[in-house]
């Protein structure tokens, strides 16, 4: 077991009689009551893109339960025949883009359909250069998550990644959802503990338990794999939130439905009147992104995943996020839907 018993039990009675108070949300989904919350972290650990802390007002709305798993998005590739960004050729138009001008055109070998896969290197690496554990590998995809040879048989439960931007919002047009906002997002995965440090706290293993799939040891070259899982773990392996939505912290990165600027939220707060709220905010109609300063469109990740480490990063936080151009797609990135279905009664 990845938890102790009695902390296992503990988070389960804890999310019932929150959701004892409103159905269960039917179509595997949760509802998340609208209200105020404190949106980023001023703490130090908190990166500029979620300075400063402010508060935000957000309406009711449905989330996923769980991160989009490999059997419900092979149930719509299935009914439309879709196919997903990593598994057709690269657009060297779009690519180039992205890129340096004048960046020379790759070969049409790599140019291959592919995606970013991780590869541990044997020892310590700076950590300034993600290039050194992350390959373009041909053939992955979501079928093939780790590159040609494997395979996500047996893993119906898994979250589903390789998925880009693009192919999330396909696939949340199909299921009559849409991506969450940001804010969203966040007031989801903060409901119960606003202003604390995780969604479930301010310590990381209360009394020595796991509360997410993440990275231990000395990231990217040594896995402990205390927790249990070296990759990506079934959905609802580890507790729920207050709300009974699982893997908000850590197993896979979330995109969202926001453009990516690292100014958002000093912008919004310098347009706020003193002591007011922003309420439902949208995002920026623009992007910014300086890890990607080619690109005309990036957009929010949230969540963390299995391979966040402090020493790297703490973007299993539920203020963290990290961005991407909307073609992306990486072996620990997937999503979940929202719906704005009517509330409970």
């Amino acid at each position: 077991m990845h938890i102790s018993f009695v902390t296992s039990m503990a988070a389960m009675a804890l999310a019932s009689s929150v959701l004892a108070q409103a159905p269960q949300a039917v179509d595997g989904m949760v509802w998340v009551p609208g209200g105020e919350f404190t949106m980023g972290w001023d703490g130090p650990e908190g990166r500029y893109d979620e300075r400063p802390a402010h508060r935000v007002e957000v309406d009711g709305f449905w989330i996923d339960e769980t991160e989009v798993t490999n059997a419900q998005f092979r149930k719509f590739v299935e009914a439309t025949g879709y196919v997903t960004t990593a598994e057709q050729l690269v657009d060297w138009e779009e690519l180039k883009k992205q890129l340096p001008p004048g960046t020379p055109k790759p070969s049409d070998e790599d140019l291959a359909p592919g995606s970013l896969v991780f590869t541990p290197p044997a020892h310590a690496v700076d950590l300034r250069n993600y290039t050194q554990w992350w390959t373009w590998t041909t053939g992955a995809n979501w079928r093939h998550p780790e590159g040609p040879g494997s395979s996500i048989e047996g893993k119906d439960n898994y979250p589903v990644v390789h998925v880009s931007w693009d192919d999330a919002v396909a696939y949340a047009n199909w299921a009559g959802k849409r991506l969450p906002t940001e804010a969203e997002w966040e007031h989801a995965a903060r409901f119960g503990h606003d202003e604390e440090r995780f969604l479930w706290g301010d310590a990381l293993m209360p009394d020595g338990a796991h509360m997410a799939n993440i990275w231990q040891g000395e990231f990217p070259h040594r896995n402990l794999v205390e927790d249990g899982f070296a990759g990506a773990s079934p959905v609802k392996s580890f507790p729920p939130s207050e709300l009974g939505l699982y893997d908000m912290a850590g197993n896979v990165w979330e995109w969202t439905a926001d453009q990516f600027r690292p100014d958002t939220y000093s912008t919004r707060v310098a347009e706020l009147e003193p002591g007011m709220c922003c309420s439902n905010p949208q995002g920026p109609t623009s992007s910014v992104d300086p890890r990607n300063p080619y690109a005309r469109d990036s957009r929010v990740q949230k969540g963390g995943s299995f391979l966040c480490h402090a020493s790297y990063c703490e973007s299993y936080r539920p203020s963290a996020k990290m961005a991407a151009p909307p073609d992306s797609g990486l072996m620990h990135l997937g999503f979940r839907c929202a719906s704005d279905a009517p509330a409970p009664e």
